[in-house]
């Protein structure tokens, strides 16, 4: 990801974190939930990699309530993908949340999506949990994966 900026996400962002949601996901957030964690949720982070180009290649969003973190949302535009751009994103904030005293991160994850699983695997979450029927256009169930951050490793993003 050395190639890529991170930057706060912005309203002027969304045509193009729209168009990657919607080929990421099969129950796409809204622009008007973007909206709303970028300018309403005070807990709320929301984050985009740009290419030399300066278009947006992936977003991770996240919460920050208080000495923990959750991941809310994380997608990278599917001709980028495979090319650690997750995995820079994911490693930052990581980072950050280390740097900031953060003591643990969450996220859910559908069982089946192996791809994302492995990556959070790799900066070593574990699964803590499931919520049945989470979502709701396919009753699958999350797995809830954490990592405590007192105790995790420094910088594993350059694995």
């Amino acid at each position: 990801m050395s190639s890529l900026a991170l930057d706060r996400m912005r309203p002027e962002d969304l045509d193009e974190v729209l168009a990657i949601e919607g080929a990421s996901f099969t129950m796409p957030w809204s622009r008007g939930a973007f909206l709303y964690e970028m300018q309403q949720n005070r807990v709320a982070r929301c984050w985009v990699a740009r290419d030399n180009d300066a278009h947006v290649v992936g977003y991770l969003c996240l919460w920050e309530v208080a000495d923990e973190l959750h991941i809310t949302n994380v997608a990278v535009r599917p001709d980028a993908r495979r090319q650690g751009i997750a995995r820079g994103l994911l490693g930052t904030v990581l980072d950050d949340a280390r740097a900031r005293a953060f003591k643990m991160v969450v996220l859910e994850v559908r069982p089946s999506n192996t791809h994302a699983r492995a990556l959070y695997e790799s900066f070593g979450f574990r699964v803590v949990g499931r919520r049945r029927g989470y979502y709701y256009d396919t009753g699958e169930d999350a797995l809830v994966m954490e990592i405590g951050l007192s105790t995790a490793p420094g910088n594993q993003a350059a694995r």
